[in-house]
This record gives C-alpha cells, structure tokens and sequence, in this order.
C-alpha cells in the first residue's frame, strides 16, 4: 500500500466528515430565528437549540479544519499520480477544500458574532462546499469501483512507517 495519512489525520478527517451534515441539518434554524425576532414572535426553543449547535459545530470545525492544515504541511501525505491530470485535481480540490471549510467557518463567526451582512456570502460557502462534498465522494467512489486502487484505502488505514523490507 502506498504511504498516506497518520492516524491523527485520518481521525480529523472523519471527525470533520460527520459534522459537516449537522452543519446542514441544523443552518435552516438560523433563518427561522430571524424571521421569527422581525415577525414579533419567540423562537422556537429547537430552532434555539440547533442554531447553538450550528454556531459551536462550526467553530469547532474550522479549529479542526487548521489543525489538519498544519498536520498536512508539517507532514504531507504521498501522493499517488503528482504529476497527471487526475493528481493535480485531487491536490486542487484538497487545498479549496481547506480554504473553503476554514473560511466558512470564519465568515460564520462573524456573522454570528460581528457583522450578519455576510451572511450571503456564508449561504453561497455552503454550496460551494457541498458541491465540492460531491465531487469528493464521486472520486472516492470512482477509485474504489472504477480505478479499483488504494487511494480510499490511505484514508482508513494509517500510514505504515517504512522500514527495510518495504523499500
């Protein structure tokens, strides 16, 4: 099997993967919230609750998100294909979805807590961001049924250390 992730790397990539759907399980509740103070009326305690669990899920995840920033630059993973077309649109999408996930959870802590004009912007990350899900998970799909390599392998498994034998 080819090198890939340490195990810490693994666990925050699948830490993350399972709170991102919470994200937009739980972001509706934002605008019920709102248009509920303008009507007048109390918001739901539910809506409360999940608008919380938006707000602290997403910091957590962009705290999460630079950990593995700083894990991949400090210890980077061995790609499979650097130099083909395939090779380099994998490092693209990597790198936009570090840029997109850290951002997003930058735009939402000040929309939350500074500045709510740019929460637009915070709507259109979230698609952004779920296409880019999309299109991770075709890849992921593509090389496990398709490809039939290990490349979903290195994302489960933690990078053995080299020794000797395997060189």
């Amino acid at each position: 099997m080819k090198g890939g992730y340490s195990l810490a790397q693994i666990g925050l990539h699948w830490l993350v993967a399972l709170m991102v759907p919470v994200q937009y399980l739980t972001g509706g509740s934002i605008g019920r919230i709102h248009h509920a103070i303008h009507m007048g009326m109390t918001p739901s305690p539910w809506d409360v609750v999940q608008h919380q669990l938006h707000n602290y899920a997403g910091m957590a995840i962009g705290l999460l998100m630079g950990v593995r920033l700083v894990l991949r630059v400090l210890h980077p993973p061995e790609t499979g294909a650097p130099g083909t077309w395939t090779g380099r649109a994998a490092a693209t999408l990597h790198h936009a979805f570090y840029a997109a996930i850290i951002g997003q959870a930058c735009m939402g802590f000040v929309a939350s807590y500074f500045w709510f004009g740019i929460a637009p912007y915070h709507v259109i990350g979230s698609k952004i961001i779920l296409a880019m899900v999309a299109l991770h998970l075709a890849a992921a799909i593509w090389h496990t049924l398709v490809v039939r390599d290990e490349t979903v392998d290195r994302m489960l498994l933690p990078r053995r250390k080299r020794s000797a034998d395997n060189l």
